[in-house]
């Protein structure tokens, strides 16, 4: 139990430390004239993560869509997966834009994504 939550720690910790790559103006801070200002760069940072959880739960679903990786994660994997995740993001450099086409987000027909964890499912499965 100790080492799971160590795990989920470090995942977390691991997605705070994202905050410096994403919000990098004045080393990460805050600043601003007013309570204002540094409310809206708040919130502005918590719209870039929840976007960025979006997509990669997005991705997420697409692979898990594929028979191929579906069949060969265990159920102790499938705990252990998490959108928050971050490098694939490219804060610095040249972005490849095509107006010309979409992101295909249309969910695929056979996703299977792992439901809530509750205490009564974990007790079952451990027996």
């Amino acid at each position: 139990m100790r080492q799971e939550i160590g795990e989920g720690l470090q995942v977390v910790e691991n997605w705070n430390s994202a905050n410096q790559d994403l919000f990098y103006g004045k080393d990460g801070d805050l600043t601003g004239a007013d309570k204002e200002s540094q409310e809206v760069s708040m919130l502005a940072l918590h719209l870039l993560q929840s976007a960025l959880v979006h997509v990669n739960t997005l991705l997420m679903q697409q692979v898990l869509a594929d028979p191929k990786w579906a069949d060969r994660l265990t159920d102790a994997d499938r705990r252990g997966l998490s959108p928050l995740f971050w490098t694939h993001v490219n804060p610095y450099g040249r972005f490849e834009l095509d107006m010309n086409s979409r992101l295909d987000l249309e969910p695929a027909a056979a996703v299977t994504v792992p439901g809530p964890r509750n205490p009564q499912s974990e007790v079952s499965a451990t027996r």
